[in-house]
């Protein structure tokens, strides 16, 4: 087993579990047995002093099944409706098999928003770490019944990595229906071989995941690279497993060497930028040149009017804004102290020529490095 693998393990006290549609749905509705297990599974490493956070697919699919339909409504309402419908039944199931194991649980249901929002977002966590106080095990999907596009996660993937940055967890495991992260597809390809450590998510590793969703779930392989690079960037691992595979959680903290273990950065985001780089919706962007990226990415910097030379978009004072760099590649996000049309009449000046050109300079920074995450950097 990798060493920092096993030692990022060992020493995980709080962990978030995702368990994805195609682990917890069978042929006529919800797999229970596949459900009792997780539980199960779960409730060992709450005896062994652990805290878990479970993010659950299978609303949609459950409520397929419940309703008689023979695939997921392409109509928004329909979907919502479906979810209303299923979500019931997967918490029963839950709050079944846990029940057994003496152990109560809360449902949560979140949308984009809630964690946008700083307020909201400062009480859902304040809601997790007192359900974790009392050692009830919160159960966290996303609100199909209310979400849009504007205003979903996209799917329970990034759900569980924006779930796992609120509350601080060591380590997530992502629960899918095959043994991790392949050089391509094992569906399609016999011959395809398990990636069993992955360094820097790049683009050729994008390139491998596959993309295709699965007949019930909204995400694929594609989602889960995409949530790992999220956390990645964030200091924080993630191992992708197959959860239909017996004892699967038990195995990881034994040590066994199941799955894709993902290696984050050495340093781990403040909660704050957290917040900053992977909740907020951009507003807008600023093309930067090659001495704004270099003084930014390498020397930590924060980004000032010089070196901006295009704004795209319409924002105000506060707003998030994304900052690329002349490929037209994102590197990151941050706070602005100026709104969109300042920016226009003071970019490529130096921090002292403002006041002339604005009349008054209430920064020297159009994005303090205290206000800006970097989340891709194309040269590591």
């Amino acid at each position: 087993m990798n060493q920092f693998r096993k030692q990022c393990l060992d020493g995980a006290r709080r962990i978030v579990v995702k368990v994805g549609s195609n682990v917890l749905t069978a042929e006529n509705g919800l797999n229970l047995k596949s459900i009792r297990s997780i539980s199960a599974q779960i409730c060992g490493l709450l005896a062994d002093g652990l805290e878990v956070i479970l993010v659950s697919s299978g609303a949609m699919a459950s409520g397929i099944r419940k309703v008689g339909l023979s695939r997921r409504p392409d109509e928004i309402p329909r979907r919502q409706a479906v979810a209303a419908v299923g979500q019931a039944g997967l918490i029963m199931a839950y709050e079944k098999a846990f029940a057994t194991h003496k152990k109560k649980v809360a449902q949560i249901l979140l949308i984009n928003e809630d964690l946008a929002n700083r307020q909201r977002y400062l009480n859902a966590r304040n809601t997790l770490n007192t359900l974790l106080a009392w050692q009830i095990v919160p159960i966290i999907n996303e609100n199909d019944t209310v979400m849009t596009e504007e205003i979903q996660f996209g799917d329970n993937d990034m759900l569980a990595a924006s779930i796992t940055l609120l509350m601080d967890a060591d380590i997530l495991i992502n629960l899918t229906d095959i043994d991790g992260l392949f050089n391509k597809n094992p569906r399609t390809h016999n011959d395809a071989v398990l990636l069993p450590v992955v360094t820097r998510i790049d683009k050729q590793i994008e390139k491998i995941a596959s993309g295709i969703p699965g007949a019930l779930g909204r995400g694929g392989m594609q989602s889960k690279i995409k949530a790992a690079k999220r956390l990645n960037t964030a200091g924080v691992p993630m191992i992708i497993a197959n959860g239909l595979k017996a004892g699967m959680l038990k195995k990881l903290f034994a040590g066994k060497d199941h799955g894709t273990f993902f290696i984050p950065r050495s340093e781990k985001l403040a909660s704050r930028k957290r917040w900053i780089g992977f909740n907020l919706k951009p507003q807008g962007a600023v093309v930067i040149d090659d001495g704004a990226v270099a003084a930014i990415l390498r020397r930590g910097k924060s980004l000032l009017s010089s070196g901006i030379v295009e704004v795209e978009g319409e924002f105000s004072v506060g707003a998030a804004v994304e900052f690329c760099n002349a490929a037209g590649e994102v590197l990151g996000i941050g706070l602005v102290n100026y709104s969109a049309a300042d920016i226009r009449k003071i970019k490529g000046l130096k921090s002292n020529q403002i006041e002339k050109r604005l009349g008054t300079k209430p920064f020297d920074e159009v994005i303090h490095r205290d206000n800006l995450v970097i989340t891709n950097d194309p040269e590591r």
